[in-house]
């Protein structure tokens, strides 16, 4: 059963890569990407044979509990990207929890995750090549560390499943994952400043954790090379009794979740409650922008979106302190309007097949395309003129202000106009409703590439005009170009949405049963 189990998890890995060459292309760009990263992991290892003992082993368990830290964390903000050995998807087969668990193990060894794990864990005895004893201990606390790496993401996981498997939690958990990437830039220079100023306790702190579960494993050959006989053993034995605690949590929590149904949450609105459908036209417009508005404030595939709205210009302002340049946080604005502009460009696709109501219904494509760009013009209008106004405000320069506004209103209304027609052209692979926002095919992400970057240079090419009179304003420092800027924005902007509007709805009523079509085949 483990060798099946095993089996059926690189299948279906082998089956991913079958589907589209576009996925392949993907799966062998990213395996390139963790190919050098392991690499370069490795050469740092052998690098540390000629490093003192003590450094040595600071770096290796500084790392390792951060690897076991990131394999406890992450199951729960990734919850619903893997899911080829969901216990929920396996509790109906007469599988016995010993092997269902060793060949769970086994699987997430041989993942992609799991295998780089593995092999850099095992890497860990490369620092002590030129003691073989202690390059010996160093395998099999590798080997050590790894498993409880892959156990404790399960056993995070199999606790948590009844969380996990509703909906609210893994919207939420998705969005989480989106706000340390926006703040990575900040995140990023924070800690290295911080271990530049702290780099001399760094040893004190490796020693800690060493005692501690999530490094005790990555301690035990340094502590036999430093001749501590008695500290070695005594971390090994810390090491097991953490695998073996993990173990027993993991089989308690996957016993639970292979008995006790999951049931799914609801709620029933009250009578007479309609919600934006009360606010907007009683048109096919107006309905079709009452759903997307709502779906912008309650989907987390356009939530995460949203966030743009107020991190970006967060950490344009960090950026802009620690470099004393103002320009860092003029930019905020044409960068969160490029964003909120290119939104639409993947509309369709989230509709996935309830764009069939629109097919049934015969809804014109220009009353879709309106409704659309409505909804999403309702608030990232508003978020744009408040950026622009509020950085020219906190700055203390307005001078740069209608000009900025100017290239701000020419990017969103462009980026709407371009994917009003590039969304009734294209079907994208997008996670479906429900689904974490970050769960994804393999190959999906070449296959946004070309339509992506094509739209792009469109819209930095319908916005030359504004681009223009912005550089003129600041460099002639005249106000009066900047001004011209915002009004050929507002009239160039209003001018391309109408014809985006409408060559999109023609496209979209000549293409909405192919497009409806490919959603199915898709989903």
């Amino acid at each position: 059963m483990v060798a099946t189990l095993v089996r059926l998890r690189l299948l279906v890995l082998r089956n991913s890569f079958r589907r589209s060459t576009s996925q392949l292309v993907a799966v062998i760009i990213g395996a390139l990407y963790g190919t050098v990263g392991l690499l370069v992991v490795l050469g740092a290892l052998v690098g540390l044979s000629f490093a003192p003992a003590e450094v040595a082993t600071t770096a290796v368990v500084l790392a390792g509990s951060a690897a076991v830290l990131g394999w406890a964390v992450f199951p729960l903000l990734l919850s619903g990207v893997e899911q080829t050995l969901d216990p929920g998807h396996l509790a109906v087969y007469p599988i016995a929890l010993r092997p269902l668990m060793m060949g769970m193990l086994l699987s997430g060894a041989v993942g992609v995750a799991g295998a780089a794990t593995t092999i850099a864990s095992l890497g860990t005895a490369l620092p002590w090549l030129r003691s073989p004893g202690i390059a010996a201990i160093g395998l099999v606390t590798g080997a050590l560390g790894a498993a409880t790496c892959i156990v404790i993401s399960r056993a995070v996981t199999s606790i948590a499943s009844g969380l996990a498997s509703g909906r609210r939690f893994r919207e939420a958990s998705g969005l989480l994952i989106l706000i340390p990437l926006i703040l990575a830039g900040p995140i990023v220079i924070g800690i290295t400043s911080g271990l530049r100023r702290s780099a001399d306790a760094l040893p004190s702190v490796a020693s800690g954790l060493g005692w501690s579960p999530l490094g005790a494993v990555w301690a035990v050959p340094g502590a036999f090379a430093a001749g501590d006989v008695g500290g070695g053993l005594l971390r090994l034995l810390i090491a097991v009794a953490t695998f073996a605690v993990l173990w027993a949590v993991w089989r308690w929590g996957l016993a639970r979740s292979l008995v006790t149904p999951v049931r799914a949450a609801s709620r029933v609105r009250a009578p007479g409650k309609s919600g934006l459908f009360g606010v907007f036209p009683g048109t096919a417009a107006g309905a079709i922008a009452a759903r997307c508005l709502t779906y912008w404030f309650r989907d987390p595939r356009y939530l995460r979106q949203l966030l743009v709205i107020p991190l970006l210009p967060a950490v344009m302002w960090f950026y802009a302190s620690i470099n004393d340049s103002i320009g860092y946080l003029f930019a905020a604005a044409p960068v969160v309007a490029f964003s909120l502009g290119i939104g639409m460009i993947a509309d369709v696709s989230y509709d996935s097949t309830a764009f069939a109501l629109h097919v049934s219904k015969a809804v014109p494509g220009r009353a879709d395309r309106w409704g659309r760009a409505a909804a999403l013009l309702c608030f990232a209008l508003p978020a744009v003129v408040i950026i622009s106004v509020g950085t020219a405000a906190l700055e203390g320069d307005w001078l740069p202000a209608p000009g900025i506004l100017g290239l701000s209103l020419g990017m969103l209304l462009s980026g709407v106009a371009v994917c009003s027609v590039t969304s009734a052209r294209f079907v994208f692979p997008v996670p479906e409703p429900g689904d974490n926002p970050f769960r994804s095919r393999p190959g999906s992400n070449i296959s946004l590439l070309g339509p992506t970057f094509a739209a792009w240079g469109v819209i930095a090419v319908l916005c030359l005009p504004e681009i223009l009179l912005l550089v003129v304003s600041l460099v002639t420092r005249e106000a009066v170009w900047g001004w011209l800027g915002l009004l050929a924005a507002v009239v160039l902007g209003a001018i391309l949405v109408v014809v985006g509007v409408r060559i999109g709805g023609r496209v979209l009523d000549s293409r909405a049963p192919e497009l409806l079509l490919q959603l199915r085949k898709d989903g």
